[in-house]
């Protein structure tokens, strides 16, 4: 009998060897044609505020306009869904399909309250742009001290 001596480090290598070939087998999305991807944290965000508004940027590349819809409900949660369709490619195959296709939803919650009434949304080069002004209450506001 041969012994051998176990090393951590082939362990890791082995292991992610291993997981390299179960995504080549199986696709990079679970062998769905990138069906899991719109199922989960899709469409990518980015969020940032100024003192008066927060501002949402959503990648949406390859979409049409008419296929989004934009919702602000309870002044504080910003939903946005639509459907990427699948291209159509009458001659020729597919050798590889990693850009997701499908409907997808997405909804968050946002830091601050905003007015659903005022919100604004831009749609340019495949990035929407969703701009939303903070509701008064939700502003910062200085507080002057007064000393006696």
């Amino acid at each position: 009998m041969l012994a051998t001596r176990w090393e951590p480090r082939n362990l890791w290598s082995e292991m992610n060897r291993l997981r390299d070939e179960m995504d080549r087998v199986f696709g990079r999305y679970g062998g769905d044609g990138g069906q899991t991807l719109l199922r989960g944290q899709f469409p990518p965000l980015n969020i940032w505020e100024d003192e008066d508004h927060l501002f949402v940027e959503a990648e949406l590349a390859g979409l049409e306009l008419s296929d989004l819809e934009i919702v602000v409900t309870g002044s504080n949660q910003l939903s946005i869904k639509g459907e990427r369709k699948q291209p159509e490619v009458n001659e020729g195959t597919w050798h590889r399909q990693e850009r997701a296709f499908g409907a997808f939803s997405r909804i968050i919650e946002l830091p601050e309250h905003v007015d659903a009434e005022k919100v604004a949304a831009q749609f340019k080069d495949g990035v929407l742009t969703i701009t939303m002004p903070k509701k008064e209450e939700a502003k910062p506001r200085r507080i002057e001290v007064k000393c006696d």
